[in-house]
């Protein structure tokens, strides 16, 4: 009996690891709906800052349209966690990249100049920090957005 329940809690497992890593590879591929924060589709988009932004369905465009300052952060974040954008500069100084100071923020891994810079994302509450890279100034400032 106790082998049964093992091989079933040993099943259970397998099945919610291949679960979540499907789920993981369609959050990498479309990243989270901006509005809602769910997992986004490929089915439901709108063009935005040079490249396309997915919602998780139907409704979250129409919303996003309606309160774009709202989502705009969370937009531009999708737009390089979906490596349609690619940063360029440091969006505090506009200078070039030191890889030695890549950090996360939110879901994408970013950089700034040097680790002056780095110290102001590092004093910035985490809530905050998404704010510095993905605002529209900043990423128009640090980013550049792949052209299809």
């Amino acid at each position: 009996m106790k082998y049964v329940i093992s091989m079933v809690a040993v099943a259970a497992l397998v099945l919610c690891c291949a679960t979540a890593n499907n789920a993981g590879d369609k959050q990498a591929k479309f990243g989270k709906c901006p509005v809602s924060g769910k997992a986004a589709v490929e089915g439901s988009s709108v063009e935005f800052n040079g490249g396309k932004v997915y919602f998780c369905c139907d409704m979250c465009p129409k919303e996003f349209a309606a309160n774009k300052a709202k989502y705009t952060v969370k937009a531009n974040e999708q737009l390089v966690v979906t490596k349609q954008a690619k940063q360029a500069f440091c969006p505090f100084t506009g200078r070039e990249l030191n890889p030695d100071t890549a950090t996360k923020v939110g879901d994408a891994t970013v950089c700034v100049c040097c680790e002056m810079c780095k110290g102001k994302v590092d004093n910035t509450p985490a809530a905050a920090q998404p704010n510095l890279f993905f605002s529209d100034k900043a990423f128009k400032k640090s980013f550049e957005v792949n052209k299809k």
